[in-house]
């Protein structure tokens, strides 16, 4: 076998493992089970490309989507891997079959779906296997957010081959689908490897929406790089994207209802552009290996926590600083709580409450949003991270109990039908005809609102929403949900955060993104990848990540030898790319 170390250093051009990395790779070395929680962009997918080049046989990789494994066996063949895809998106399935069964690949990436069938357990019985890694496995639990059935059925297969090392690969489990997948999987507690959740890199903010379009407009006018904003629905991906497209920037959309062809040219446009921004939904993400997308956007409130950990994870993958941006709104509460109500089984009810509720808390808290992130995950983290709008820029709070004690018992006077606009008409003492009509002014909620009050009542309803003591039904009406009944008895709290002023928060975030000068021969060596990623027909990132083009402009090595030295220029890219580099430093 192969040494993992000289083979990081020869294949990747990286000179020692980072975190739990060694320990993950260490066990699978050793041929024992094992589930590795890593945030994106810990490097995942070296702990089982340096085994599967270190162990005799192949590797197999079981990848839940077919433009993931494409761009993944992209970037392995960019290092030197011998690895190539087995997906009905592949029109070379016969070849790949041969290599496969004469040993001339170190690893063959393949959907569960595929993996699955008898005749492709057979082809594999009859080939050295170095072992099986399945990739974003928290897929398997019915308690993870992107539970596929084809999982379930994956313990068949690893059963059938009880010697070769299995490797469960996911940034996202809480500990309830860590259990799970442990016991779906075949793995020992003890192969447990929890390399923490934290993504520092990542600065996260969260506003609420008002004037949805001109924020994001603003935000994305500040911020360079592409970056991916995910909307609501398919009609608003195509509306953002049409209103963000007007201010200059490219800008594409990608929805399930475009024309798969529309809809992989751009995701391939995504893909090799430097500054593009994609407006999605959340049918788009899972399925690319970018590493430099510089910001992720979130125009309305995503599933879970465990959700927006996974889609704001796509940002910053390469380590350089990223923004996560959320606007949210009350009537995402309303809309989720509904979509809990109407469409989950009986069973998971509870269950996606609860992560309903945990995302309340993180909309809602003047606290640093990284503690509440990690904690929910079941981390002791500091209580503040120095990288969240909270922290960077501590909000005011208000006690706003009795402003919802007085909208909570407006809600219930009026029978629980209306509005959150009528019912601060109520409260305001507004006569007008609706509220006279009704007769509502007769009631004794009619004008209990003083004027700083009445300010507080559209938030508070927000919070309330968000916090599952007022539910909207379609129509807007508010009705009492589980927690009225703890505020209207003075038995809980509503403090209310006030967001700071929204100038500060623009030149807050737009520092977040140029943490470097501007550099001449940095955009000069760019310019070389771009020619050369052209040239290849591969993303720039494939060729070499912007980290490694700035230690090249801060050495400015003369020579290959010199060159082979820096971090992330293997033995493979030094051959392909590295003189039209060297050139371009020495003419600079």
């Amino acid at each position: 076998m192969r040494d993992p170390l000289d083979t990081l250093r020869s294949t990747f051009g990286y000179h020692s493992f980072r975190g739990r990395q060694p320990d993950v790779i260490g066990r699978v070395m050793a041929g024992e089970h094992t589930l590795a929680v890593m945030p994106t962009g810990a490097g995942k997918s070296l702990t089982y490309q340096i085994p599967a080049l270190c162990r005799e046989g192949t590797g197999l990789v079981i990848s839940p989507l077919i433009a993931l494994m494409h761009d993944q066996v992209r970037s392995a063949e960019a290092a030197g891997i011998r690895a190539a895809t087995l997906t009905s998106a592949d029109s070379d399935r016969e070849e790949t079959i041969r290599r496969f069964r004469s040993g001339e690949l170190d690893l063959l990436y393949a959907a569960p779906e595929r993996v699955n069938s008898d005749g492709f357990r057979r082809m594999l019985a009859a080939v050295p296997l170095s072992l099986i890694a399945i990739d974003e496995a928290h897929c398997v639990s019915e308690w993870g957010h992107d539970f596929r059935p084809d999982y379930r059925l994956l313990k068949g297969l690893l059963d059938a081959f009880p010697d070769v090392p299995r490797l469960a690969l996911t940034a996202t489990a809480d500990s309830q689908t860590r259990g799970d997948i442990l016991r779906q999987l075949g793995i020992p507690d003890e192969g447990l490897i929890l390399a923490g959740f934290d993504r520092p890199n990542i600065r996260y903010s969260i506003a609420p929406r008002d004037g949805l379009p001109k924020q994001l407009a603003a935000f994305v006018a500040e911020t360079p790089g592409a970056g991916i904003v995910y909307a609501q629905s398919r009609a608003e991906t195509e509306r953002l994207a049409a209103s963000l497209g007007a201010g200059g920037r490219p800008t594409r959309a990608y929805h399930a209802g475009l024309d798969p062809a529309v809809r992989a040219a751009n995701q391939k446009a995504f893909v090799a552009s430097e500054d593009m921004v994609m407006v999605a939904t959340i049918a788009f993400g899972m399925g690319i290996d970018k590493p430099d997308v510089r910001f992720v956007a979130h125009a309305g409130l995503p599933r879970s926590i465990e959700a927006y950990y996974q889609e704001t994870g796509r940002a910053g993958r390469d380590g350089d600083p990223a923004l996560a941006l959320m606007f949210w709104g009350a009537d995402d509460f309303a809309r989720a709580r509904r979509r809990i109500d109407t469409e989950m089984e009986e069973a998971r009810r509870p269950g996606e409450r609860q992560r309903l509720n945990a995302l309340a808390a993180l909309v809602e808290t003047a606290e640093c949003r990284r503690a509440i992130l990690l904690r929910h995950f079941g981390e002791h983290p500091a209580e503040r991270c120095g990288n969240c709008d909270n922290c960077l820029s501590p909000p005011a709070t208000v006690d706003a109990t009795v402003v919802a004690q007085k909208l909570l018992s407006a809600a219930f006077r009026t029978e629980m039908r209306y509005g959150v606009g009528h019912l601060a008409d109520v409260l305001a003492g507004n006569d007008n005809e609706k509220v006279r009509t009704l007769g509502h002014h007769t009631l004794s909620v009619f004008g209990i609102a003083d004027a700083g009050e009445q300010a507080l009542v559209k938030p508070v309803a927000r919070a309330l929403l968000a916090r599952d003591a007022l539910r909207a039904d379609e129509h807007g009406g508010l009705s009492f949900g589980p927690a009225a009944r703890a505020i209207l008895k003075g038995e809980a709290t509503v403090p209310l955060v006030v967001p700071p002023k929204r100038e500060r928060k623009a030149r807050r975030e737009r520092g977040a993104t140029q943490e470097w000068p501007h550099d001449p021969l940095f955009e000069a060596l760019r310019a070389v990848r771009r020619v050369l990623a052209k040239d290849q027909g591969v993303p720039p990132y494939v060729i070499f990540h912007d980290a490694t083009l700035r230690d090249m402009a801060a050495a400015k090595p003369r020579t290959l030898a010199e060159l082979g030295r820096l971090g992330g220029v293997g033995e493979r890219k030094l051959a392909a790319y590295g003189q039209p580099f060297l050139e371009a430093i020495r003419s600079f």
